[in-house]
């Protein structure tokens, strides 16, 4: 198992230490394990949070909303592979939702004509969808 400390990891990481540090303090990460003087070893697997982390920072997610993801990653079980397609799925929710939000200014700006015209297309698949997901999660998978 490779393990990292804090400088190498950062290396890794492209991040600096004190980046390391504070999503330490957050809980974000977590180090594995320690050396023999003490110094705080983190995994690769640490690094994989990292990437994600900046990833889901650079789609303007705060970090209190990633720490939420990451605690329902980390929490999924590996059988339950419909868990993690759901994880997934929000989190593609979570992006529209910012989009459309950032879309409001320009759509309040348009001619009420032109505001219709532009969401007539998407309301029917919109509803479809949500509709999808409120059937999935009442009534579950066929038997």
């Amino acid at each position: 198992m490779i393990l990292y400390r804090i400088g190498e990891l950062a290396k890794a990481a492209n991040i600096s230490e004190r980046t390391i540090d504070y999503y330490t303090k957050l809980g974000l990460i977590a180090p594995e394990s320690r050396s023999m003087k003490n110094y705080r070893l983190y995994s690769h697997e640490t690094l994989i949070a990292l990437e994600r982390i900046n990833q889901l920072k650079q789609e303007k997610y705060t970090l209190e909303e990633i720490k939420s993801m990451m605690s329902k990653w980390n929490s999924a079980t590996p059988e339950t592979d419909v868990s993690d397609k759901l994880v997934l799925l929000e989190l593609q929710m979570q992006r529209l939702e910012r989009e459309v939000k950032a879309l409001e200014p320009m759509i309040s700006g348009l001619k009420p004509v032109q505001a219709k015209r532009a969401l007539a297309a998407l309301i029917p698949q919109g509803v479809a969808c949500m509709e999808a997901i409120r059937l999935l999660l009442t009534q579950g998978p066929p038997m």
